[in-house]
């Protein structure tokens, strides 16, 4: 009876998307719909005030970047977006041109006065100033400041200094449109990979004056840009409905996968000079326990399943593979290498555990040893993780798979030896170490209330146990942690970061003491290690550079600011009717390269009517 039951509701589940379809779509055709769930929910859209990954996908599907990443391409590779070619860089590497393509528009919007609104340079010279804007509290102006585009950050502080608006009049010599679809960019020091930073449609993207100027408090909840999607219902926190983009300007399948990889070679090969986007609607739920979220997926509700949760992939992906029974409903496999780390921070300003002196160093070295990694990849991630040595994971430049250091070793007898040293002792008999000082000891770690965080969290109890350290949880949702770090106000977190390109600087910046605040969350800033950050920065790519990385990556081991885990295998899972997913590590607009195959769905709905 039960199992009869379950068939009714999957054939109704079905019948009813399909019947939704068919309700969205143009007279005589049905939509293409793709439905699938974030783990986390979405803090909003504004290129200039988002940070969060599910934020910055949803923003890299309805804006658009100069340079966006080729979909198959492996390594990873530039293309143009919105530029008609790769930016001219002159030979110090301190300008770059970028020459955009004529007839490129915004989606309509009432700001526009029921005009269709050209995208143009003056567009992509605001944007990038908005990042500068202290009203905005971007925390991504690293991404530009760091390479010091002359005059902007002038007007930055000129704001700050006044207390006046940001004077987004007033020309800067390092950003300037010099004609209708043209910009330059002009920095102090050679920056050989700024190119990279307008590669993100979720921090580089264009909006329109008009559309901010009109709302500016509502940035976050009326995204209008040129990409391929448009935001065309939201409930917060809850679901995300995205539509086909009317103005979407004329881009085709276009791919340059490697030869040695024929899956992509396949979807290439079917996909190549196809008008996109190819789907007409995409419905983004929010779902965080990790079995609702499998189960929206096995039930055919989601066509697509963002990361198996590594807790439940056991029956799902024995030794890495595609179990037998899913493999016999179709269902694909996409596992790859995450270019991420996972780790957790402490606060290098909180006055428990930052610092730079001996015992305080000493107090997080030891925490860090005490914290058992294998146990986290094989109990809490089910073997999908490898141990992390720094802070550079795989893929990126600046990883060297011979790197060893503390940051992968549990030793417990060693974190009670340091701490006996540095005079982290039982001073009052009760079981708990206490300070040098002999106040108690409290560590308070921040995470979330999901089961798989409850999973971590008891590991750290253990760990803590084991070195009679008390430790207490800060339990609250993803966005108000998040909101509550970027201010530095957590004293540890555990979460992931994800790169945005394919270069070293990405996380080493996670380091860098001007980040602070931005991608910096643990608030580090070491000389020693600044000027590391920026003399490799201004590098060209070499055996040189590759040595100061290097440099970082000790310093960042030894001061212990992070506790760097695991660098993550993802796995994601596909209905047949899913056509041309790859996971791309750095290109978060890829909703437009993927199709789906509607008469597949609708076999897929035949067979499970039948007896």
């Amino acid at each position: 009876m039960t199992s009869l039951l379950l068939k009714t509701a999957l054939i109704l589940s079905l019948t009813l998307a399909v019947a939704a379809s068919a309700a969205e779509a143009p007279k005589g055709s049905p939509a293409k719909v793709l439905r699938y769930a974030f783990p986390i929910a979405e803090s909003g859209f504004d290129p200039a005030q988002i940070s969060d990954v599910y934020s910055r996908i949803a923003a890299g599907n309805i804006f658009e970047a100069p340079l966006t990443y080729d979909f198959l391409a492996r390594p990873a590779k530039l293309r143009p977006a919105t530029a008609e070619s790769l930016p001219e860089v002159s030979a110090d590497f301190k300008t770059f041109t970028f020459r955009l393509k004529p007839g490129i528009h915004f989606a309509d919007d009432p700001a526009f006065g029921g005009k269709k609104r050209e995208l143009v340079a003056e567009d992509y010279v605001y944007s990038i100033k908005r990042h500068y804007d202290p009203r905005w509290k971007s925390p991504n102006l690293y991404n530009f400041e760091n390479a010091k585009i002359l005059g902007l950050n002038e007007l930055r502080q000129k704001a700050i200094r006044t207390n006046q608006p940001f004077d987004y009049d007033t020309p800067a010599e390092g950003l300037r449109a010099i004609d209708r679809y043209t910009f330059v960019v002009k920095v102090a020091e050679p920056s050989p990979r700024l190119a990279l930073a307008f590669a993100d449609a979720g921090v580089s993207g264009a909006v329109a004056r008009e559309v901010i100027e009109a709302a500016p408090d509502k940035a976050m909840e009326h995204p209008v840009g040129t990409g391929p999607y448009r935001l065309a219902q939201w409930r917060r926190s809850s679901l995300m409905v995205f539509e086909r983009n009317p103005n979407y300007h004329e881009v085709r399948y276009e791919a340059d996968p490697p030869a040695d990889d024929p899956v992509s070679q396949a979807i290439a090969a079917k996909l190549r000079g196809r008008l996109l986007p190819m789907i007409d609607r995409i419905e983004v739920h929010i779902v965080e326990e990790s079995q609702p979220r499998l189960l929206a997926f096995l039930n055919r509700e989601h066509d697509w399943l963002d990361r198996l949760p590594p807790e439940l992939s056991p029956p799902y992906v024995p030794n890495g593979e595609l179990a037998p029974h899913l493999r016999k409903k179709g269902i694909q496999l996409e596992r790859v290498p995450a270019v991420d780390v996972s780790y957790s921070y402490f606060g290098m300003e909180n006055p428990v555990v930052g610092g730079y002196t001996p015992d305080k160093v000493a107090l997080r070295r030891a925490i860090g040893l005490a914290y058992d990694v294998n146990a986290e990849i094989t109990q809490a991630r089910k073997g999908q993780g490898m141990p992390a040595q720094a802070i550079v994971p795989p893929q990126m430049s600046g990883y060297d798979p011979a790197f060893r250091s503390e940051m992968s070793e549990h030793d417990v007898g060693k974190a009670r030896a340091l701490l006996d040293l540095y005079g982290y002792i039982d001073r009052d008999g009760n079981g708990w170490r206490d300070h040098p000082d002999g106040s108690p000891l409290l560590i308070e770690y921040s995470s979330q209330p999901d089961q798989a965080s409850r999973q971590l969290q008891e590991l750290w109890r253990k760990a803590m146990d084991a070195i009679g350290v008390r430790v207490e949880f800060r339990i609250g949702k993803w966005p108000e942690q998040l909101k509550a770090s970027r201010s530095g106000k957590l004293m540890m977190w555990g979460v992931a970061w994800s790169a945005t390109q394919p270069d070293a600087s990405d996380l080493l910046g996670l380091m860098y003491g001007p980040n602070k605040g931005q991608s910096n969350h643990a608030r580090f800033d070491l000389p020693a290690f600044n000027q590391l950050y920026e003399r490799q920065a201004a590098m060209p790519d070499g055996p040189e550079r590759e040595a100061l990385i290097r440099e970082a990556k000790k310093i960042g081991v030894a001061y212990m600011p992070y506790k760097i885990i695991t660098h993550r295998l993802l796995n994601d899972l596909m209905h047949p009717w899913v056509v041309g997913y790859r996971r791309h590590a750095f290109l978060r607009g890829w909703w437009q390269y993927v199709d789906i195959d509607l008469d597949v769905r609708q076999r897929a709905l035949h067979e499970a009517a039948l007896p």
